[in-house]
């Protein structure tokens, strides 16, 4: 199956209370959708950076976000990941306030995984960003997940027959 790296924003807004801000609450639904519908369709991994982050807050919220991620198999936090999220940095990639974003890029990278799934597109899924932060990845040898979010996997092209005619 392919693998998807879990980012903090997904389980965040999958438990959250809903929101009144229409902008979130969409965000909300879709990373719930994505959770009750399509998680079973891939091997999902996270990291420790993603636990520590979910451990954060309100204790009940934060029990809700740990247990989306309790069975979720952990991709390493080594000297690899230091030193390209490092990369991502001193490029100016991202910036220094998002350097756990820079790591959870360098994290999802150096495990191989296939997609890295967030909600983050201000330092993450950003199309401004990310055709600079793959042409690092690639320029360093560690693989090129596709950063996307829930909405990107929620609709089926197949599915849309009449689209083609």
């Amino acid at each position: 199956m392919p693998s998807v790296y879990i980012e903090t924003s997904i389980v965040s807004h999958a438990t959250a209370r809903p929101s009144d801000d229409p902008v979130v609450h969409v965000l909300q639904t879709q990373a719930r959708l994505w959770w009750d519908t399509q998680r079973g369709d891939f091997d999902l991994y996270t990291s420790q950076t993603v636990l520590d982050e979910a451990a954060l807050g309100d204790a009940s919220a934060a029990a809700d976000r740990l247990r989306l991620l309790q069975d979720l198999d952990l991709v390493p936090m080594n000297d690899e990941v230091r030193r390209i999220a490092g990369e991502l940095l001193a490029r100016s990639l991202m910036p220094q306030k998002a350097a756990v974003d820079a790591l959870h890029v360098a994290a999802a990278a150096v495990a191989g995984v296939d997609y890295l799934l967030t909600q983050n597109c201000r330092h993450i899924a950003n199309a401004y960003v990310m055709p600079r932060v793959y042409a690092m990845l690639e320029e360093l040898g560690v693989s090129r997940p596709l950063i996307c979010t829930p909405a990107e996997f929620l609709e089926d092209p197949e599915d849309d027959e009449e689209s083609d005619s």
